[in-house]
């Protein structure tokens, strides 16, 4: 493909993007297909001849199409966001036009610059304190990392290394082995699995904190476990909290864990991969209180910020604890610049050593939409979660399950866990509506999250429809 080509296909890509986009909600929002349906409709090994772009463009509708999980489909309500709009596209597109692998400032000054200046400009439209913030006389600043379950990792490997090298100045006399066999992280019961896997990666004992009724983790709650560890010999390091849990958008109380974890050495990390995003909004902003406490934040614009994945933003406190952990020098990554103290280099901050130019997405996104834009989606999105709140809470046949302070409602069928898996399976059947459970309080519960969007009132209203036809049918036949 030459650049004429390039040119004419590419604006046919565009209206192709484009007609998919808007006339979505007219594909059946979950794929009707088994296991293995891909393999029999292409062949068992690539063309030797180049094969032309009209064939491939006819195969995305006759083998893709058909297996796909519309997750911009304004009837897709399972798990969380996924981000996107037109300016995030276009700004993926320039990305990978420009193809640099940024991995250090002299692999592509402008890639590492305004990435550092992108999450000042979240880290300021969030109130973060200065100390996070690149551009101040702080020590800390923010990298984008591919997802949140890298954030975490990132900030659980750097906790251990700095309890390791801690512990070894107070006492030399220890191994490091020996260190990390006693160095025991927390989290939530109601964290992502991420946390747990962060774990199971980084060789750390990892203990889950029990939440009280709202499904939050407390200060006495971690008191407790803290203190019954160091009587055992264990070395407490390192702590997750979460603002806006998976199951049920529960938001852990920061302020009474952060003075603990600043009593007893441990690391604080804040994941609020979905809910951080809200925090752009003043009213949601107190839901953040006690980040001053954290030695690191974050949280996914890729899922409410209307930037598409992959675009995770952290943010340390103390840089030096990040890149201290992880900082390897070979000849050929070095650069004249390296030593002024004015420039980042981003490999030291992730796990891998390349990096995308994600920061164009925020460029674009920011600068098209603006705060109040932004604000207004959220604000917007959290309005119609409310709205389904409020269509549950009128039929006497459901109850809601947690309390709904964002774009997600927990609810479920009045009855046995059986009767709720049994809707949830209908409803996945019809393939109209796309929605996943959790379990709280030994509960098997329906989720419904606002994900897409161009999601409206209409959508929501006709959701609700469905469900209740599906639910009459199963009440009607309880067996089936």
């Amino acid at each position: 493909m030459n650049a004429a080509e390039f040119r004419r296909r590419g604006k046919e890509m565009v209206d192709f993007v484009a007609d998919y986009l808007e006339n979505l909600e007219q594909r059946p929002v979950y794929p009707d297909v088994k296991p293995g349906y891909l393999q029999s409709l292409i062949p068992t090994e690539a063309p030797l001849e180049p094969e032309n772009y009209e064939e491939i463009m006819k195969d995305v509708e006759r083998v893709i199409m058909p297996g796909i999980t519309h997750w911009h489909s304004p009837y897709f309500y399972a798990y969380f966001p996924a981000a996107s709009s037109y300016p995030a596209m276009l700004a993926d597109l320039l990305c990978g036009a420009i193809g640099c692998i940024g991995f250090s400032w002299a692999a592509s000054p402008a890639c590492t610059e305004l990435e550092t200046v992108m999450l000042d400009w979240l880290a300021k439209m969030l109130q973060l304190p200065a100390s996070f913030i690149a551009g101040t006389h702080g020590q800390g600043g923010g990298v984008i990392q591919g997802s949140a379950s890298e954030a975490t990792l990132m900030s659980l490997l750097a906790a251990r290394c700095k309890a390791v090298r801690r512990i070894l100045s107070i006492k030399p006399e220890m191994s490091e082995p020996e260190i990390l066999n006693k160095l025991v992280a927390y989290t939530s019961e109601q964290s992502h699995s991420s946390v747990e896997r962060a774990g199971l990666i980084g060789g750390v004992m990892m203990k889950k904190v029990p939440t009280d009724s709202t499904y939050a983790v407390t200060g006495d709650m971690l008191k407790k476990i803290v203190e019954k560890d160091k009587e055992a010999g264990l070395i407490p390091f390192y702590f997750c909290a979460t603002l806006g849990t998976t199951a049920s958008c529960a938001f852990d109380h920061i302020s009474e864990l952060g003075l603990i974890c600043n009593e007893e050495n441990m690391w604080m990390h804040v994941d609020a991969a979905y809910a951080g995003s809200a925090f752009i909004c003043p009213e949601f902003r107190p839901l953040l209180n006690g980040v001053e406490f954290a030695d690191s934040f974050n949280l996914n614009p890729h899922k409410w910020l209307l930037i598409n994945f992959d675009c995770s933003a952290m943010w340390v406190k103390k840089r030096h604890d990040m890149i201290g952990a992880f900082k390897v020098e070979p000849l050929y990554l070095r650069h004249e610049n390296q030593e002024s103290g004015l420039v980042t280099d981003y490999r030291h901050w992730q796990i891998p050593l390349g990096r995308r130019f994600r920061s164009l997405k925020m460029w674009f996104v920011f600068r098209m939409y603006g705060l109040q834009g932004l604000q207004a989606h959220i604000r917007k999105q959290v309005a119609l979660a409310k709205e389904f709140e409020s269509l549950v809470q009128a039929d006497k046949r459901f109850e809601i399950c947690a309390d709904v302070i964002m774009g997600l409602v927990c609810f479920r069928l009045k009855g046995s866990n059986e009767l709720n898996q049994n809707l949830l399976k209908k409803i996945t059947k019809s393939r109209e509506i796309h929605l996943v459970p959790c379990h709280l309080s030994g509960r098997f519960v329906l989720r419904f999250a606002i994900c897409s969007r161009t999601t409206e009132s209409r959508h929501i209203r006709k959701a609700w429809r469905h469900i209740t036809q599906l639910t009459f049918e199963l009440l009607k036949n309880p067996i089936q």
